[in-house]
């Protein structure tokens, strides 16, 4: 963990483009809320295959109009060369500085994998295209990739981003700060030394967090599954431990030195608040 001591605390928040009038009312309310933690950027996610582009840069473009910075997503996987470049040029034209760049998941039905098929080949097409024109942020996973084939081969491919160009990582999130840890000295021992700031995701919903860590690979320790489970649909005790879970986490990862926190919102701005109130930040 020494060389992520080195680094600025960085702290940031992630939406997700809104499908309704209501659902945009409603992030606008959050990232308002939240603005004033005074983030060092909020970022904004991308559907499969680009499919959530044009809402992906409204929201960006408003949150940015605003006087903060806001990073779009961009991800390769279903997209040829051409679309890659015309969304990176828009994001350029717009003044866009920060993105967040994945391979991205293939839209259900969809055939082709596009012509790039690993973030580190996007990496590259985008320093490419632009040169240093944007800072990029890049996924990593302290658990691993789940079709990762070990690993080392992770790491590989993460240092593979890097070498593409990439400036510092987000991970996946965790429950273990263990995994964390012991990623980041792996990651040391490979010479890495750029920021990898740990994704954090809230808890408000059990059987929503159980899918979604079911299809990412984020492990949710047996004992806080088994405990959130037999609350069944009390939600106020569902968030009572899962603020009480996170904050800890939060507090061990930025006490060891942690260069910042990324929260996955899911555009809800209560939990996300109640946990910096807690760690004081």
């Amino acid at each position: 963990m020494q060389s992520q001591k080195k680094h600025p605390r960085a702290f940031s928040f992630e939406f997700f483009p809104p499908k309704t009038p209501e659902g945009m009312e409603k992030l606008r309310a959050t990232w308002k809320q939240l603005a004033q933690l005074k983030p060092k950027f909020f970022s904004c996610t991308y559907g499969a295959g680009g499919s959530t582009r044009d809402r992906t840069l409204e929201t960006v473009l408003e949150i940015g109009s605003a006087g903060h910075t806001a990073a779009p997503h961009i991800s390769c996987v279903g997209a040829t060369r051409a679309d890659i470049a015309a969304t990176l040029d828009l994001y350029k034209a717009k003044g866009i500085r920060h993105i967040v760049a994945l391979r991205g998941d293939l839209p259900s039905g969809a055939a082709s994998a596009g012509d790039l098929r690993y973030a580190n080949e996007l990496v590259a097409f985008i320093r490419e295209r632009t040169g240093d024109h944007f800072n990029v942020e890049f996924a990593c996973y302290p658990e691993f990739h789940p079709q990762a084939r070990n690993p080392l081969d992770d790491l590989r491919n993460f240092k593979r981003k890097l070498d593409a160009g990439a400036n510092s990582a987000i991970t996946q999130y965790f429950f273990n700060a263990d995994s964390y840890f012991r990623f980041v000295e792996d990651c040391e021992a490979l010479g890495i030394t750029v920021p990898i700031v740990p994704g954090i995701m809230p808890i408000g919903n059990f059987s929503q967090l159980a899918r979604f860590s079911d299809a990412c690979g984020a492990e949710i320790p047996r004992w806080l599954r088994l405990k959130l489970q037999s609350f069944g649909d009390d939600l106020a005790s569902i968030r009572s431990l899962g603020l009480d879970v996170v904050t800890e986490l939060c507090d061990r990862l930025l006490s060891a030195g942690a260069p910042g926190l990324h929260f996955y919102t899911m555009n809800q701005a209560e939990l996300t608040s109640t946990i910096w109130q807690r760690l004081g930040i």
